[in-house]
């Protein structure tokens, strides 16, 4: 896949001194979901405020299509939509005139078979003639992601947009994120709901303190930081573990009834056929055996963490 946008050395720095993004490389390919991933202050919106134009970078470069950002903003923008993170929408305006008003601002001709399918497509079809202020929060949602694909871009910024809203309404913007990117859109989403990067996201990217700490594929991220556990239940609980079984990642559970044996997925040895070969001879009984994983959300705090201790 070839980079649609194209991030070099970019820098912000505000008049206090303060240096919200500290020279940032990123390069998003065309047709991805990437998710971008950081705690309260780390440099997300910055950094998605920067690439829209609407924060001046003071330094390094921004491509947009292979347009210049500085050099050819216009051409650069119109292939960018944002999705703020902010419900901002004239209450007693139709929605079908509300995206409409939007794809002129870009200087873009008439087109309402497009607004039309674009409606459709974000299931508000129905509500084309109904007044922001008679929507539900989620169809709000689904109103500024109309707007902000009415002049058909190529890139889609979401700042957050299932914050606040329930876990159906956010279900449903899943399925409305698929979608699109099945239509080719290229997608870049911050979020702080981490369940929401592991469900769409192809990449996820972890800013923190205005750097980027990694980019990855999301299932070779999780594939290669996430580790297993393999929790191994008791037939009686014991008071301390057996100094034959003893090795580093095992433990006893808090209610002394298993064994919870914590190891690297991609190690070629992973030491559990030792484990349970010697469960007999420390006199132990297997009653069942369970394993699991670690989640994003636990492979994102540890990168954060690090990044926090670099």
């Amino acid at each position: 896949m070839s980079s649609i946008v194209s991030i070099k050395g970019l820098t912000k720095r505000y008049a206090s001194g303060f240096e919200a993004l500290k020279g940032v490389d990123l390069d998003i390919e065309e047709g991805e979901v990437l998710a971008l991933l950081g705690p309260n202050g780390a440099g997300k919106t910055t950094l998605i405020s920067t690439i829209c134009g609407i924060t001046t970078a003071t330094g390094g470069s921004i491509t947009v299509g292979g347009h210049d950002h500085r050099e050819a903003y216009r051409k650069a923008r119109g292939l960018i939509g944002l999705v703020p993170q902010e419900i901002n929408l004239e209450p007693f305006e139709q929605v079908q005139n509300t995206v409409r008003f939007s794809r002129g601002l870009f200087g873009k001709p008439r087109n309402d078979a497009y607004i039309a399918e674009l409606l459709e497509t974000l299931s508000l079809g129905d509500k084309a003639t109904s007044q922001i202020r008679e929507l539900s929060g989620g169809m709000k949602r689904r109103v500024l992601i109309a707007k902000a694909l009415a002049h058909e871009p190529r890139v889609l910024f979401l700042d957050e947009p299932t914050a606040g809203v329930d876990v159906e309404l956010r279900n449903g913007m899943w399925e409305t994120v698929d979608k699109l990117r099945q239509q080719g859109v290229t997608i870049i989403l911050t979020t702080h709901y981490i369940e929401e990067a592991e469900a769409i996201a192809d990449r996820v990217a972890v800013i923190s303190k205005g750097q980027i700490l990694l980019v990855e594929e999301k299932d070779s991220l999780m594939a290669r930081m996430g580790q297993k556990q393999l929790t191994v239940e008791l037939t009686a609980p014991i008071e301390a573990i057996p100094d034959a079984l003893a090795r580093p990642g095992l433990e006893l559970s808090a209610d002394k009834a298993s064994l919870i044996y914590t190891y690297d997925s991609t190690a070629e040895r992973k030491g559990i056929t030792a484990l349970l070969t010697d469960l007999p001879a420390a006199g132990l009984q297997l009653r069942d055996l369970q394993t699991s994983q670690s989640s994003l959300e636990e492979i994102f705090v540890s990168l954060v963490h690090q990044g926090d201790a670099a």
